[in-house]
């Protein structure tokens, strides 16, 4: 016995020549998946959820900014596309994932915040 040992076994470490339980070293990895998915994959999946909505919500009318910072207002719209008129006479149809945001709103989410 030497004379780390005794402090050692007071600090609830197995004594030496004795290997930890299986269950015990799946500790760590369970609490870095579990600090892994509440900071990295809960708030991207609100942070989906929230775009999904609204580009759900879209409607003629609507004036909106694309990803590219165009500016525009919704003249129609389709399941995969929108189609903006930018200017008199002008109309560009742009899909709806580059739709980011209300015109003089905030984005939908914020920039360094896109996936």
């Amino acid at each position: 016995m030497t004379f780390a040992d005794p402090f050692l076994i007071a600090l609830g470490a197995p004594p030496t020549g004795t290997a930890p339980s299986p269950w015990l070293q799946l500790i760590p990895f369970v609490l870095i998946l579990g600090i892994f998915y509440f900071v990295m994959i809960l708030p991207m999946r609100k942070r989906q959820q929230k775009v999904q909505e609204f580009q759900g919500s879209l409607k003629v009318g609507d004036k909106v900014i694309t990803s590219g910072g165009i500016f525009g207002a919704i003249t129609k719209v389709s399941d995969n596309s929108v189609q903006l008129q930018i200017a008199n006479n002008v109309r560009i149809e742009v899909s709806r994932p580059a739709i980011v945001g209300y015109q003089g709103q905030e984005p939908v989410v914020p920039e360094g915040n896109q996936q």
